[in-house]
């Protein structure tokens, strides 16, 4: 409507001041071009004739004449002469006639050329036969509700087979969906104002143009509204179509609805109008109206929604509660019987499009029964939502599975949201979401990290294949120089047992150890994950140190640890955990390689961290981090080094998340760079 005004505009029928103060009149004030169409029709108009303004602007003032004839030859003589006045007879909107005293000007531009022409009416004096007929023209409760529909997209389904004989017929299967698709497919081209009031509910027109038919109409009276535009699309444009609404389907008194089809400007476009009088300001047809909008709502929105009616749960529940039960859930353990009792007795009443999808049914009929089947997969959870439903939770929400009814298991959150009063007691809601490929996507996401720990301790080993090569070759030297000194021992006269008997124990003390280093390289290696178990920081150190203990002697560095006498124990992965010890200190080693200072330090530190956690820092008098890099060297794939590969500290930033821990970086203010991390401690009845 806006845009046809502009045009209006444009075209100089009614300037913006002028059409300010002709909405303003008490007259009807109706503008038009020469050939009679319509470009400007004010308020008082609209209350005289009953014909909304967008439902006029474009159409010939001679459609709504009841003496066609006489009027055409009114307008002939007007343009002739420039002046016409006298009564004509014109047709309202809700079909009665009404006579009306008019004067009509032609305006002229400067060269005396017609522009358009305006005409002025008011309703003429009549006799007593006619004041009924002028009665009934009267407007009705703030004039009618009107549509400008698009039906471009609908035309194929918009025939009189689309709708019932009467509107008051039952619709079989088919009829109903061919209705809905109409109604679907019809979409809103511009409202007035009474239509946004009577059926926009919370929305705007702005919220309204461009949306199904279907979202605003309510569902009583879609049999009547499918007839009337089926009648339409059969008639020729501009044929005015009328039917009344009986009282039962519609609130309005003497409601009625009128439409034609009209082609103006090439669009396929149809004209409803509604009339009648509102029973209050808000009338019972916009309520029906507004649950409609939030059926279509929940029914369409993606999460699958279940309404059940658990009064009857709510009654047993309450029941207990009034024979002295507190403890619900001890309760329900001695007492299974009333669990299943509960899955018979709580009823679905209502589920959406995306809970039939969920569960592969055909048809919500399919659902609506006792909730029994949506706690096949995890039948324990009926129990939980009884116990928060007895406890007055607001909601309750967990992780489960469901079995479909094509028999496949899927993993879901259910959640469940409980009525509280002064609410109905019979709307409890149950959303289920799926998160079966989300979990699927978890374990992957798990794996690769996994396998990316997994690369980076075979890194890490490669690099210290010389230092663990020296570890392992002291013991073994260690074994063959016992072994050589027993068989000299042993080739004497007189053989000493006791001496041979050290020289063994020797043998075995250095085997031993040679073994424990190649277990702990094979711990390393291993992949796959580990059961976490109770752990001193300080023996992961230790454990630790056996991989690098050569790297730190041979570059001649000062490492010094200190441990709190009561450092808290954790819970972790003992290899993981050893294997970021390992990645900070070799980060550290190198980075004192590069420093030119002739200081070479590493400090370690394990103590209380922030409340209810171990704490770990180590730092080196390395030349510190640069400050444009220092957030991004936990980034994977992310090295300042030439023949690095980035995984160290990622690996290890994902370790300590993963306990539930954090680490950062920043550079010492007395040089050098230090690495904190903190893990939870683990508690002493945990422990115990």
């Amino acid at each position: 409507m806006a845009e046809k005004l502009r045009i209006v505009a444009e075209r100089g029928a009614c300037p913006a001041a002028g059409a300010e103060l002709a909405d303003l009149a008490s007259e009807s004030v109706i503008a038009c071009d020469l050939k009679g169409f319509i470009q400007y029709w004010n308020p008082a108009s609209e209350a005289l004739y009953g014909w909304p303004a967008m439902a006029m602007l474009g159409r010939r003032l001679g459609e709504i004449s009841a003496s066609i004839p006489l009027d055409s030859e009114h307008w002939q003589q007007l343009l002739r002469e420039g002046r016409w006045h006298g009564p004509v007879r014109r047709c309202t909107a809700t079909g009665s006639q009404i006579t009306v005293s008019v004067r009509r000007t032609v305006r002229y531009n400067e060269l005396g050329e017609a522009l358009d022409v305006v005409e002025y009416g008011r309703g003429a004096s009549i006799g007593v036969a006619e004041i009924g007929t002028h009665a009934a023209a009267e407007p009705q409760g703030g004039g009618a509700a009107c549509w400008e529909l698009d039906i471009s997209g609908a035309h194929a389904l918009l025939s009189p087979a689309s709708a019932p004989e009467h509107p008051h017929d039952a619709l079989g299967p088919d009829q109903e969906d061919a209705l809905e698709r109409l109604l679907s497919l019809a979409r809103i081209v511009d409202v007035n104002d009474r239509t946004v009031r009577l059926f926009g509910g919370n929305a705007d027109r702005k919220q309204m143009v461009g949306q199904p038919m279907a979202n605003f109409w309510p569902a009583e009276t879609r049999s009547v509204l499918t007839r009337l535009l089926a009648e339409v699309a059969a008639c020729g444009p501009s044929q005015i179509i009328r039917r009344r609404l009986d009282q039962a389907q519609c609130v309005l008194r003497d409601a009625t609805l009128t439409a034609w089809r009209s082609v103006a400007g090439g669009r396929n476009t149809a004209f409803l109008m509604v009339h009648g009088a509102a029973a209050g300001d808000r009338t019972a047809w916009e309520l029906q109206a507004s649950e409609d909008r939030y059926r279509k709502l929940i029914h369409y929105m993606p999460t699958a929604l279940w309404q059940v009616d658990a009064r009857g749960m709510g009654e047993i529940l309450d029941r207990l509660r009034a024979e002295g039960v507190t403890d619900i859930a001890s309760f329900l353990t001695e007492h299974p019987e009333i669990v299943e009792l509960g899955k018979d007795v709580v009823c679905v009443t209502e589920v959406n499009s995306g809970a039939i999808s969920l569960l592969g049914g055909r048809c919500a009929a399919d659902l609506i029964r006792p909730v029994r089947y949506l706690f096949t997969g995890t039948p324990d959870t009926a129990k939980r939502i009884m116990i928060a439903h007895f406890e007055g939770r607001r909601n309750h929400a967990e992780q489960g599975r469901i079995l479909t009814l094509n028999g496949r298991m899927r993993d879901v959150l259910f959640h469940v949201t409980y009525p509280m009063p002064p609410e109905q007691m019979d709307t409890t809601f149950i959303t289920i979401e799926d998160i079966t490929e989300r979990l699927r996507t978890e374990t992957q996401l798990r794996q690769l990290q996994a396998d990316h720990a997994h690369a980076a301790r075979i890194s890490t080993l490669g690099e210290l294949a010389t230092s663990i090569a020296h570890e392992v070759k002291q013991p073994l030297a260690a074994i063959v120089t016992n072994a050589e000194t027993s068989l000299r021992w042993l080739s004497r006269d007189d053989v000493n047992v006791e001496k041979l008997r050290q020289l063994t124990g020797r043998i075995i003390s250095s085997a031993s150890r040679a073994n424990d280093i190649i277990q702990h390289v094979r711990s390393m290696a291993q992949r796959g994950e580990r059961e976490r178990t109770s752990l001193h920081m300080s023996e992961i150190v230790e454990e630790a140190l056996l991989f690098v203990r050569h790297e730190i002697e041979a570059r001649r560095i000062d490492l010094a640890i200190t441990a709190a006498p009561s450092c808290p124990r954790i819970l972790g992965d003992r290899i993981q955990l050893q294997q970021v010890i390992v990645n900070l200190i070799i980060n550290s080693v190198q980075a004192i390689a590069q420093a030119e200072s002739t200081e070479r330090r590493i400090r370690i530190c394990i103590g209380s961290g922030p409340p209810g956690a171990l704490g770990f820092s180590i730092h080196d008098s390395g030349p510190g981090i640069a400050p444009d890099i220092l957030d991004r060297v936990f980034e994977s794939f992310f090295t300042t080094k030439v023949d690095g590969m980035g995984i160290g500290l990622s690996v290890c930033h994902s370790i300590i998340t993963a306990h539930g821990g954090s680490i950062e970086a920043e550079n010492h203010p007395r040089g050098g760079a230090i690495f904190r991390f903190s893990l939870p401690a683990q508690p002493h009845e945990a422990r115990d």
